[in-house]
């Protein structure tokens, strides 16, 4: 496998690069009228540009070049097609997220966008081709089902992080501890000789941890620039694929080592819990509610629920960010000290159990007050001070003015 230090090295330049790149992007989204408008929904109170999407997607390519010309790297890139699928995957997912910036696309357009992009990982090599379900075996995936189980992927991921995007610095920071721990888990494997050196999935959780940690200075609240769908989306591709190709490819022989070697399948799960438990409640909440689309917006998410709770933006997002490492923790643990393996499905049943506790729907009771009294102090007063609304803030002026939608989260 690449020496460890060639991951650092890496990782430093997706950082460094995401973090220069980001100013600018910052300046033509002001300069262009690329920004997001504060409205009812939105926690943002002033219009801030939306333009960090561009600063990902550039700092991961940078990223993957200088990769491509370090020797170390040669097995990854020489022996197949797969990162050229992830670069050309993001790329077309960017786009999507894009337009949907700017001219807010429906609800089936983006799902085509996203079954696009997955396309494009599948024909290039980037999927997954066999995992273990408990109590059911090893499951080898047959070639008709590959493409389905990929778009599915891809559809669920994009979208658990585009929706986790609601506050300031929520989406990077959940991103960069989730990739962080899917890279050490996949650089652990490589170690075992269990995982090949020439597997993808451990490189692109590495940029994709950098870009993230370069990028969140500049959106932590209160942010400078958000990420927009383009970013949002952009992540979750980078996450779909590496897990999929560090979880469904772990050969037969490697079951019953540890818990998570038993049950890979489970792998995302843990490591992006928060946006994942986010986005099933979301699709409960909505499907149940009558006259309601699973995709129509709302102020139900853990984060929202967070700031009824009482807890502060900042506090919101560590709180969410602190489950993040502690779901990781778990991923990582066994593969370091096996002794716990037998611990690990009760204290995750234990895990499961408060959070379900702690963001059950019941809350919601004294929540939808507080949730109005929070709408109503959002409102500013009008010229005679009885709370008629007055008109949006003009953005910066330019070609897409007022055009930008936001964080990203539906």
């Amino acid at each position: 496998m690449p020496p460890i230090g060639w991951y650092a090295v890496v990782l430093a330049v997706a950082a460094l690069s995401t973090a220069a790149l980001t100013p600018v992007a910052r300046w033509f989204s002001l300069k262009v009228g690329y920004v997001a408008l504060p409205d009812p929904r939105k926690v943002h109170k002033a219009a801030t540009a939306s333009g960090g999407g561009a600063a990902l997607f550039l700092g991961f390519l940078l990223a993957m070049i200088v990769a491509a010309v370090v020797p170390a790297f040669h097995n990854v890139f020489a022996s197949s097609s797969e990162p050229l699928g992830v670069v050309l995957a993001g790329a077309a997912i960017f786009a999507v997220g894009l337009i949907d910036d700017i001219r807010d696309m429906s609800a089936p357009a983006k799902m085509a966008g996203e079954v696009l992009a997955a396309s494009i990982l599948y024909f290039l090599g980037v999927t997954m081709y066999q995992f273990k379900i408990p109590l059911a075996g090893f499951v080898v995936l047959s070639p008709s089902v590959i493409p389905l189980i990929t778009a599915l992927w891809v559809i669920a991921l994009t979208n658990a992080v585009n929706f986790i995007d609601g506050l300031d610095g929520l989406a990077a920071g959940i991103v960069a501890i989730g990739s962080g721990a899917l890279a050490v888990y996949g650089l652990q494997l490589m170690r075992l000789g269990i995982l090949p050196a020439s597997n993808v999935g451990p490189l692109v959780a590495v940029i994709a941890c950098g870009i993230c940690l370069g990028f969140l200075p500049f959106n932590f609240h209160p942010a400078k620039i958000f990420m927009g769908d383009s970013g949002a989306l952009f992540l979750g591709l980078l996450m779909s694929a590496a897990t999929m190709v560090i979880g469904g490819r772990l050969p037969p022989a490697t079951s019953g080592t540890t818990y998570f070697f038993y049950a890979p399948l489970f792998i995302p799960f843990f490591i992006l819990g928060v946006p994942l438990i986010d986005m099933g409640f979301a699709v409960a909440r909505r499907t149940a509610s009558k006259g309601t689309k699973f995709h129509t917006p709302d102020r139900n998410h853990i984060h929202h629920r967070l700031l009824r709770l009482g807890h502060g933006h900042r506090r919101s997002v560590v709180i969410l960010w602190a489950w993040t490492a502690l779901l990781s923790g778990f991923l990582l643990f066994p593969l370091f000290a096996h002794q716990v393996n037998a611990v690990i499905p009760f204290v995750v049943a234990a895990l499961a159990i408060g959070l379900y506790t702690f963001f059950h729907p019941g809350l919601r009771g004294k929540g939808e007050e507080d949730l109005g009294e929070f709408e109503e102090a959002d409102e500013p007063a009008g010229p005679d001070g009885n709370g008629a609304p007055r008109p949006a803030p003009e953005p910066p002026g330019g070609a897409l003015s007022g055009l930008g939608r936001g964080t990203g989260n539906p």
